[in-house]
């Protein structure tokens, strides 16, 4: 009762509040980060502003049901949520039906608009897991009851986005499920021959990938090769080294004017480090930080386990996305494609991630 007293309307604004401070924000830098870009390459500076605010508008939509839905719904939707979710990833790898873009096949595409299956997968195996885990209870520390079920449904879900192909999301997917796993009471033992296993499966898919070599190199030196491999990152170093204290200003970037790379979408953080300088990528990291431990209180004081494990996977899956973004364009981890949700371009992404705070919010107002 005391998170609905404290709202009044039962929403709870200490996660309502950072979400519309970080969309605003993310509108702001979405269009300072694209306007050259889209003006030049589109003829209409306001292209990706326009979209980014029509996803805004349905994420929020899709964030008052989820809030406002019975939550005894979501345990009924696992399943459903899971085969359609499989059934989407399945489509990709049908010739003439998945979308390329980089090399990859991971979007499937309707008129002028795209969409990520991947980003509903991750959503779909956090309300799947939640229901799975608080139905076996005491059982979780059984091998063939508690790991071998979930095993089987995230191997599945992570094969086929590795054959799109995207391993990062992958190993996302992979880092998630042991933390999910743990928080359900899986025997650390199992964890660990699990994560035994796993670990020479993704450095071999590394080895036999040029690609993903190079973004590997990339990260260990990229200035070995300042104009090839290592060109994305370096940009992004400058990007952070030019901002300084208190920032270019807004608009001000000169980063974005075609020398880094999907400035807009993976590597806004580094436009707004140019713009906003040290005080505003501080507030940033903030408001994500306000945000994941809001979600862990909610778990922790959740009145049910399906509510708590659920509220602590939504909550996980987004802050790994964060800090994987954050250390990327920061160089401390290889390059990988993955959005910063809420700032950067991303209707797949900003659409989920606020259907997942929705979540989040119902769960509070039971609590």
């Amino acid at each position: 009762m005391a998170d609905r007293k404290s709202t009044g309307s039962g929403y709870d604004y200490m996660i309502l509040i950072p979400v519309i401070l970080l969309i605003g924000l993310g509108l702001v830098m979405v269009y300072s980060a694209s306007s050259h870009m889209a003006a030049h390459k589109l003829g209409d500076s306001y292209f990706y502003l326009k979209r980014q605010a029509m996803f805004s508008v349905l994420g929020l939509c899709l964030m008052i049901i989820a809030k406002n839905i019975r939550f005894s719904l979501y345990p009924k939707l696992a399943y459903p949520l899971l085969l359609l979710s499989f059934c989407l990833l399945v489509l990709l790898l049908i010739p003439g039906l998945g979308y390329k873009v980089g090399g990859a096949y991971r979007w499937l595409r309707w008129g002028g608009f795209s969409f990520q299956p991947s980003e509903l997968a991750k959503f779909s195996l956090a309300v799947y897991m939640a229901y799975s885990m608080s139905k076996k209870g005491s059982s979780m520390e059984s091998f063939s009851k508690g790991l071998l079920p979930h095993l089987l449904v995230a191997s599945t879900f992570m094969l086929l986005i590795v054959l799109q192909p995207d391993l990062g999301t992958a190993v996302i997917i992979g880092c998630w499920f042991l933390m999910i796993l743990f928080v359900g009471g899986v025997s650390f033992r199992h964890l660990f021959y699990m994560l035994a296993v796993s670990i020479p499966i993704v450095i071999w898919l590394v080895m036999h990938a040029d690609y993903r070599l190079n973004r590997w190199w990339a990260f260990v030196n990229p200035w070995d090769d300042p104009k090839g491999i290592g060109f994305q990152i370096i940009h992004s170093f400058l990007a952070f080294g030019s901002g300084g204290i208190l920032g270019a200003g807004l608009g001000n970037s000169k980063q974005k004017l075609f020398y880094l790379p999907e400035s807009h979408t993976d590597f806004v953080f580094s436009i707004a480090a140019e713009e906003l300088g040290f005080l505003g990528t501080a507030c940033i990291i903030f408001l994500f930080g306000f945000l994941i431990m809001r979600g862990i209180k909610i778990s922790l004081s959740a009145k049910d386990l399906l509510s708590s494990y659920m509220a602590f996977g939504l909550t996980s899956l987004f802050g790994l996305q964060v800090l994987i973004n954050m250390g990327v364009v920061m160089g401390l981890l290889p390059t990988k494609g993955l959005t910063l949700p809420f700032l950067s371009y991303g209707g797949s992404s900003l659409v989920i991630n606020l259907l997942g705070i929705g979540v989040l919010l119902n769960i509070s107002s039971r609590a």
